[in-house]
C-alpha cells in the first residue's frame, strides 16, 4: 500500500505548488547603474523610472503615464531618495555628494533618472568605500551594477541585498574573480525570476507524459526515455539562449527590452497551451530552441548596459551564462523527480497538469499585459 500513501502524495503536490509560488507579483528583476571614478571624485547614478515610482510619487495627475514635466517636478524628491540610498566614504568618514547635472538617460529596458555628483571627502582624500541600499526592502531581485574607473584600470561589481558595501579599489580583478561574481548573479537571475522558472516548468511537463498516439491517448515512457527527452529540451533551450545572450551582450543585436519581456511572458502562455493542444507540434525541443532565443535577450539585459567595452566582458558573459545553466540544472534536478513521482498517478495527467498549465498560462498572460510599454511614459 505504500505506493498509494495519500500523505506522501499530498506532500508531493504541496511541494510542487510551493515551487510555483509566489506568482502574482513576479516581474522583471530591476537594475540600477552606478558609474564611479574615485580618483576624479565623480559619481553617476542611473535609477529606472519604473523603480523610482515605488519610492517617489511620479504620476501626479493619476493618468497612468509619466511626463517629462512630472519627472522634473519630482526632482527634489528623487534627488533626496537617491542621496539617502547611495553613500561614499573613506577612512576620514562619509564623503559629501554635490549634485552637478541631472536628467534622463535611456537604457535597454527604458528610461532612467540620471544624476551626476562631485565627491568631496572631509580629509581631502580619495573615497574608498561605496554603500547602496535602495529598493532592496521592496524588491529582493533588485541589483545595482557598478562600474569603477581609475588610473590603474577598471572593474565591475554588483550590489545585492546581501552585499552591504564594496571597496572602490580599481586594481583589476582576475578574470576568475569576475567569472565567479557573474556565475553567482546568473544563478540568482534564473532562480529568482518566476518567468524563467515557469517556462522551464512547461518545458519539463511534456517529458513526464507519455507519447501521444493517433487515437489521442498516451503511451507511457520509461524513465530513461523521459530523461533523454528532458535532456534534449534543456539542451535546445541552453544553446538558443546562449546565442542571443552573447549577441545582445556584445551589442551585435539589440531589441527593446520591454517588448522582449512581453514576448517572454507570451512564450510561456503559448508553450503551456501547446502541452494540451499541440498546435505547434509535440517536438518540445523545437519550442525550447525558438523561445529560448527570446529568453536569451532577457538574460542579456543584465549585462549589456554595463559591460559594453569592458575588458572583463568575456569573463562576465561566460560566468553569467554558466550561472544561468547551473541554476537551470539545479532546478531540473529538484523539479523533475518531483514531477516524475507525481506522474504515476492517474490524477496527474487528468487534473494536476491542467491545473498547473492553467495557473502558468493565465499568470503569464497577466505579466504580458503588465509589460506592454505604455505610450505615455516619456521616451
Amino acid at each position: 500500500m505504500s505506493h498509494h500513501n495519500p500523505l506522501a502524495f499530498a506532500a508531493l503536490w504541496v511541494a510542487l505548488l510551493a515551487l510555483m509560488s509566489p506568482v502574482a507579483h513576479a516581474h522583471k528583476a530591476s537594475d540600477s547603474f552606478i558609474y564611479i571614478s574615485p580618483d576624479e571624485g565623480h559619481l553617476r547614478v542611473d535609477l529606472a523610472l519604473r523603480d523610482l515610482a515605488l519610492l517617489v510619487s511620479l504620476d501626479r495627475n493619476g493618468d497612468q503615464a509619466v511626463s517629462g514635466a512630472e519627472v522634473r517636478a519630482a526632482r527634489p524628491a528623487i534627488t533626496r531618495t537617491v542621496e539617502q540610498g547611495v553613500m561614499v566614504s573613506n577612512a576620514g568618514g562619509p564623503c559629501r555628494l554635490t549634485g552637478q547635472r541631472w536628467g534622463i538617460s535611456e537604457h535597454s529596458d527604458g528610461n532612467y533618472a540620471a544624476a551626476d555628483y562631485r565627491i568631496d571627502c572631509a580629509d581631502g582624500g580619495t573615497p574608498d568605500t561605496l554603500r547602496y541600499t535602495l529598493l532592496f526592502h521592496i524588491d529582493p531581485l533588485h541589483r545595482a551594477l557598478v562600474s569603477i574607473e581609475g588610473s590603474s584600470g577598471s572593474r565591475l561589481a554588483v550590489f545585492g541585498p546581501e552585499t552591504g558595501e564594496i571597496s572602490l579599489g580599481t586594481r583589476p580583478p582576475s578574470p576568475w574573480q569576475t567569472f565567479l561574481t557573474f556565475v553567482h548573479q546568473g544563478v540568482l537571475h534564473l532562480l529568482m525570476g518566476m518567468d524563467h522558472l515557469f517556462f522551464l516548468l512547461v518545458l519539463a511537463i511534456p517529458a513526464t507524459l507519455g507519447v501521444r498516439a493517433a487515437t489521442g491517448s498516451r503511451r507511457a515512457l520509461g524513465l530513461t526515455a523521459r530523461i533523454k527527452k528532458l535532456a534534449g529540451i534543456a539542451t535546445a533551450f541552453t544553446v538558443a539562449h546562449s546565442i542571443t545572450l552573447a549577441l545582445s551582450a556584445l551589442n551585435i543585436v539589440n531589441l527593446p527590452s520591454a517588448w522582449v519581456e512581453t514576448a517572454i511572458a507570451l512564450s510561456i502562455t503559448v508553450t503551456a497551451i501547446n502541452v494540451i493542444w499541440p498546435v505547434l507540434g509535440e517536438r518540445t525541443w523545437l519550442l525550447a530552441f525558438g523561445f529560448g532565443l527570446v529568453h536569451g535577450f532577457g538574460f542579456a539585459s543584465v549585462l549589456s548596459d554595463l559591460t559594453s567595452g569592458q575588458s572583463e566582458l568575456a569573463s562576465a558573459l561566460a560566468g553569467f551564462n554558466i550561472g544561468v545553466e547551473l541554476g537551470q540544472i539545479g532546478l531540473l534536478l529538484v523539479g523533475f523527480p518531483l514531477l516524475y513521482a507525481l506522474a504515476h498517478r492517474p490524477v496527474y495527467e487528468r487534473a494536476m497538469v491542467p491545473i498547473m498549465l492553467a495557473v502558468v498560462g493565465v499568470t503569464s498572460l497577466v505579466w504580458a499585459g503588465q509589460r506592454v510599454p505604455l505610450p505615455g511614459w516619456i521616451g
